[in-house]
């Protein structure tokens, strides 16, 4: 048996969903009134379609947005509780202030979807110097959460959905260069490191958050076609087989609703009571890659190493200068 604070084993269980599942499949039946829910980049690509079956399942929705009209725009037509919040994930000013709105909205916070991301961008930084896919992806992630922290302990059970990909397959990370200023950046790399920190977080997250009721879950949404490829020339999207010379996309690429769907599998779904710490794909628990694994799923070990996530868990507090309590 695992010791109360061990993740969940990295194995599929018995899920009714899959591959072409969407997110209001998952959440059908599923009543959520009560519940408050908060999701990062609730507006554009999976974001938008999180929201609609959360808010649509009667839930109590907060959107994180670094651009709140386009979020009214893109939300107003939904049904449901949804209150837009103005968040900067790469500005810790920004982090603080949402955090505070959000502890002036609500006593307690039920769900937490880490779902706003940028990917395979040029060499940029915030303002604190950090590169900036590792800043946004995950060290904005992680001070959010632990400002959030006291509100997450507040509720009676919470879960955390932290998005990661199957970018996480691309490298690990470098502890001693997370910055990348000892070598030549690369935009891919930088974003596999940033994706495996999404993971690692999750991972260590749920050994602190276990005794508090509080379970994290790593997810992997599929490929979409979405926002999140704005950083990338459509003449590389058809060199990686992504889109053919038609403009027509990948048969094995998911919609948005469907690329919602584990996120909100993973935030709702009962199969996962008493679990956590586990990386999802496909409305289930991943399984471990091996030779014989696609390229386009599985969960490479470093993400399941619990030694480097407390590391990088160290990292980050020196590096963000947050800490978790409670």
């Amino acid at each position: 048996m695992p010791s109360p604070n061990s993740p969940s084993d990295q194995s599929p269980i018995d899920s009714p969903f899959g591959y072409r599942s969407t997110a209001r499949e998952v959440v059908e039946g599923i009543n959520l009134t009560g519940k408050r829910v908060l999701v990062t980049g609730g507006y554009s690509g999976i974001g938008t379609e999180t929201v609609r079956a959360i808010a649509g399942a009667g839930a109590d929705v907060i959107v994180g947005a670094r651009r709140p009209e386009q979020a009214q725009e893109v939300l107003a037509e939904m049904d449901g509780s949804i209150t837009i919040l103005p968040l900067d994930l790469s500005d810790p000013a920004s982090i603080d202030a949402f955090a505070e709105a959000v502890a002036k909205e609500w006593a307690s916070l039920d769900i937490l979807i880490n779902n706003a991301a940028i990917m395979a961008s040029p060499l940029m930084r915030d303002a604190r110097g950090f590169e900036m896919q590792f800043a946004t992806n995950h060290l904005g992630h992680f001070h959010l959460t632990a400002r959030l922290w006291p509100l997450l302990v507040a509720a009676d059970s919470a879960r955390v959905v932290c998005l990661s990909s199957i970018g996480h397959r691309l490298n690990g990370l470098d502890l001693d260069d997370l910055n990348w200023e000892a070598r030549e950046y690369e935009k891919w790399p930088a974003y596999g490191a940033a994706k495996s920190a999404n993971a690692l977080f999750a991972l260590h997250l749920d050994k602190l958050g276990e005794p508090h009721s509080v379970r994290a879950f790593a997810v992997h949404p599929g490929g979409i076609a979405t926002p999140l490829q704005r950083h990338l020339t459509m003449e590389e999207q058809r060199a990686m087989g992504w889109y053919d010379d038609e403009g027509n996309t990948h048969e094995a690429f998911k919609s948005t609703e469907e690329g919602a769907s584990t996120s909100v599998w993973c935030a709702v779904s009962p199969l996962l009571d008493g679990m956590g710490g586990v990386y999802c794909e496909n409305c289930n628990i991943g399984a471990m890659a091996d030779e014989d694994t696609p390229a386009g799923s599985g969960v490479y070990p470093h993400i399941r190493d619990e030694a480097l996530a407390d590391k990088l868990w160290r990292k980050t507090e020196e590096l963000t200068g947050v800490s978790f309590s409670g």
